[in-house]
């Protein structure tokens, strides 16, 4: 690993409140808080999953086994409208705002294929200078592999910080072994995880994970509340959700599994913390998963990294 250009990182980190179906609010909202997250010194600045246009939980868009509905094709059809394609006109103003600000901005939205018309559950993160990095989730969770395609490209990328690099695994992909030891071998010091997980056996994920890496693990999830769908969706299911359905839960972990932040739940607010980033290096010292604590002679990881 090189020298480190700064050994603190001030982070904001925003637990909020997507606006659903809607991406220029989306869009909108998430500028405000990186202005605000900005002014209050924040170097870095995550947001979670899908913050655009929203991670739309408990809708079934009218599929099942063999079948899907009209009505159901129609509300997906929205939510491909409110999908961005990555390098468009609001990558445009993240991009600005990352300028503006100096700041390394990281952000997860539903990423809609220039050419086909596949979505991708993505996760980008924008440079001081402007340019930007995408890392498509390599397979969706569950049900979710009804609305969003498997990765085709943008596995593993990772960014040159001045705190070393980071990389982001979304939600769920955070349970897939190998693709964490992608990411360790890469050196990360800085786990990004965009994510809409509010159950209580996560948060022991996450604390196993930044003790594996020896990294700082970022826990970006959101809030959501039944009221905040569109009234005029066609999904009669959301009635039956409850008022809280993501209740947040968003917290930062240092790499001797602590938390740096406790967890914030059912509130919409900025974290901010300031992170040493010599303990990623120093923690290393007994425990180097792709190092010294790896018998590379009998286990191997071979990556397709496109």
């Amino acid at each position: 690993m090189k020298d480190l250009e700064k050994q603190t990182c001030r982070i904001g980190l925003v637990q909020a409140e997507p606006v659903l179906f809607d991406k220029q609010a989306s869009l909108e909202k998430a500028l405000g808080y990186i202005d605000e997250a900005a002014a209050n010194g924040a170097e870095l600045i995550v947001f979670p999953e899908l913050f655009i246009p929203g991670y739309p939980v408990g809708m079934n868009f009218g599929f099942s086994v063999g079948k899907r509905t009209e009505p159901g094709r129609e509300d997906w059809k929205r939510y491909y409208d409110a999908s961005v394609v990555a390098g468009g006109a609001e990558f445009d103003k993240l991009a600005e705002a990352a300028k503006k600000t100096g700041a390394y901005i990281s952000i997860g939205f539903s990423e809609r294929d220039a050419v086909g018309g596949t979505l991708f559950n993505s996760n980008a993160v924008f440079e001081p200078d402007g340019s930007c990095k995408v890392h498509r989730k390599l397979k969706p969770t569950g049900s979710e592999r009804l609305v969003w395609g498997d990765a085709n490209k943008c596995y593993f990328p990772v960014t040159e910080s001045p705190w070393g690099p980071m990389g982001s695994l979304i939600c769920w992909e955070s349970y897939m072994p190998l693709a964490r030891v992608a990411l360790y071998e890469k050196g990360i010091t800085i786990y990004i995880s965009p994510n809409t997980n509010d159950n209580p056996e996560w948060q022991a994920t996450i604390q196993h994970i930044a003790i594996e890496g020896k990294c700082y693990f970022v826990n970006a999830d959101m809030i959501i509340r039944k009221d905040s769908y569109p009234a005029d969706l066609n999904a009669a299911e959301i009635e039956n959700l409850p008022y809280w359905v993501c209740r947040g839960g968003s917290c930062i972990i240092d790499p001797y599994g602590h938390y740096v932040t406790d967890p914030v739940w059912d509130e919409e607010t900025v974290i901010y913390a300031d992170l040493d980033m010599t303990l990623p290096a120093a923690c290393k010292m007994e425990h180097d998963a792709v190092g010294h604590y790896a018998r590379p002679d009998v286990l191997k990881l071979t990556i397709d990294d496109k």
